[in-house]
């Protein structure tokens, strides 16, 4: 005999809100499905209500499972829904979203970098404080990456990023008024604001590896993280005509009140996993779930000491660290370079500064698309993970030695540009390998590694500020970073793989 549920909810009986979630998490969710119903304890977790559709088709097959199949042995795995206008794929809906919000989080992170110049001229700052406000923002930022990923594989990335976009939002429309009050109150307003980004990266990652399959990761990840390299664009690029037209404390009230707008958005359009989508398609879940491991269990404890005891974790942790060194040096003091060493003025300097980014973000999106056609051409995924890092490594290495060697503006600019622009090969390399080696904790992988990689933004950051003010030396910067980069190249190629480890 086959059930048939066609309600849109199972009876109440069958209902419950899972334990020890804090509320603000379950902003509008539904009650949820107890594993003593009649479904397949597999079809049924502690965190998902399953669609009228999913239940129907799970009871059908918990009947038939046990009967001799009259088919072929083996099924193909399902193949993608076609994309059209007018049916755009949930799972792409929520990567643009997902996009979105690291182009504000950007927006939000970098804007201070070019408000600092004026900022200083009026408060009176060396550059030793001015290096001390900008790392302050990683202060909270590193506190933040591990329950980041633990809240985002226990609960779900979407409540984890809403709240994070909330706390970056409001920290950067009250940096203004922090500013006026005194130092103090401008560095705690900087950590809150890296204590509510810290969250979206981790969270993110816990999205991806939830809705997009294995062999669309690559572009998926790559075209999220390219938000961040858009959003510098976008600050770099506005700021200074806010700044002319109506003076630097507006350019953090226009961008603090963007992501109050994302966030209702976000809550309208998107669930933390398909199934718990009420709109999805059968055909896009199937082929979801048949290529996204990530969605195999949820995660009730974390085995710390088996995931600190592997070599790939390290790997990934290492390589981190060496990307972000740079990475941050870079984002931060790249007006402050091209207004003082160059000499060019603050908007023709926010104006160079745009193009490291913009060719950031284009290339991001191509290493995205090159590393899954050699996946879909038979390489390996440790090799694609490998050669993809490497390039992200040594690009920048090569690059960044040229620019400590010339005193060309022109050429300065294009070196700066191209090193920057190989470094976002990471997307494709490092930053996709906490979903290879472990899909179930990759929210918590990512947490732990960018924990590390934290550390360049406070250190490196401020490190710089008093390498300025003591020998004004830029090539020893790039030498720092090029180390680095170095580094990094030999220990992920040595210990790194995209294997499954956990």
């Amino acid at each position: 005999m086959s059930l048939n549920i066609t309600s849109g909810m199972l009876p109440k009986r069958y209902q419950r809100t899972p334990a020890f979630a804090p509320p603000f998490l379950y902003f509008g969710a539904n009650k949820l499905p107890r594993q003593t119903s009649p479904l397949p304890l597999h079809a049924v977790s502690s965190n998902r209500r399953l669609r009228p559709g999913v239940v129907r088709a799970t009871l059908k097959n918990s009947e038939t499972e046990a009967e001799p199949s009259s088919g072929s042995a083996s099924e193909s795995p399902p193949e993608a829904p076609k994309f059209t206008l007018r049916n755009i794929p949930e799972r792409l809906r929520v990567v643009l979203l997902c996009f979105l919000s690291f182009v504000i989080c950007n927006c939000d992170r970098i804007n201070i970098s070019v408000a600092i110049l004026p900022m200083a001229k009026f408060y009176g700052w060396n550059q030793t404080t001015v290096g001390i406000i900008q790392s302050a923002f990683f202060w909270g930022y590193v506190l933040t990456q591990i329950p980041g990923g633990y809240f985002a594989d226990k609960y779900g990335g979407k409540h984890v990023l809403a709240v994070g976009v909330i706390v970056w939002s409001a920290m950067t429309l009250l940096t203004p008024l922090a500013a006026s009050g005194n130092l103090g109150l401008l560095l705690l307003a900087r950590a809150l604001l890296g204590v509510g980004e810290g969250v979206a990266m981790p969270a993110m990652n816990n999205i991806i590896s939830k809705w997009v399959p294995e062999k669309e990761r690559a572009r998926s990840l790559s075209l999220t993280y390219s938000g961040m390299y858009l959003g510098s664009v976008v600050g770099l690029w506005l700021c200074p005509q806010f700044i002319v037209s109506f003076g630097w404390q507006s350019v953090f009230y226009i961008f603090g009140s963007l992501g109050f707008f994302w966030w209702i958005g976000w809550q309208l359009w998107t669930t933390s996993t398909p199934q718990l989508s009420s709109t999805i398609s059968e055909q896009e879940l199937r082929y979801i779930e048949s290529g996204a491991p990530g969605a195999e269990k949820d995660v009730s404890s974390v085995p710390w000491k088996l995931l600190l005891s592997r070599k790939a974790t390290w790997a990934i942790i290492v390589a981190h660290f060496c990307a972000t060194w740079g990475y941050f040096v870079l984002l931060i003091w790249l007006p402050t370079y091209f207004n003082r060493q160059l000499g060019f003025n603050l908007a023709a300097s926010s104006f160079l500064s745009i193009l490291p980014w913009l060719a950031m973000f284009i290339s991001a999106n191509i290493g995205g698309l090159i590393a899954d056609a050699l996946r879909s051409r038979g390489m390996s995924l440790t090799a694609v993970r490998k050669t993809m890092q490497s390039i992200a490594f040594l690009g920048p290495a090569f690059f960044l030695s040229l620019v400590a060697t010339t005193d060309t503006p022109s050429l300065a600019v294009f070196y700066m540009t191209s090193a920057l622009a190989f470094s976002s090969f990471s997307q494709s390399g490092v930053y996709s390998n906490h979903q290879d080696i472990g899909p179930a904790y990759s929210g918590i992988l990512l947490g732990i590694s960018n924990t590390g990689a934290a550390i360049p933004g406070i250190v490196g950051v401020a490190l710089t500020g008093f390498i300025l003010d003591t020998t004004g030396s830029w090539k020893l910067v790039f030498a720092i970073a090029i180390f680095f980069y170095l580094l990094g190249t030999v220990v992920y190629n040595i210990l790194g793989t995209g294997e499954r480890v956990f």
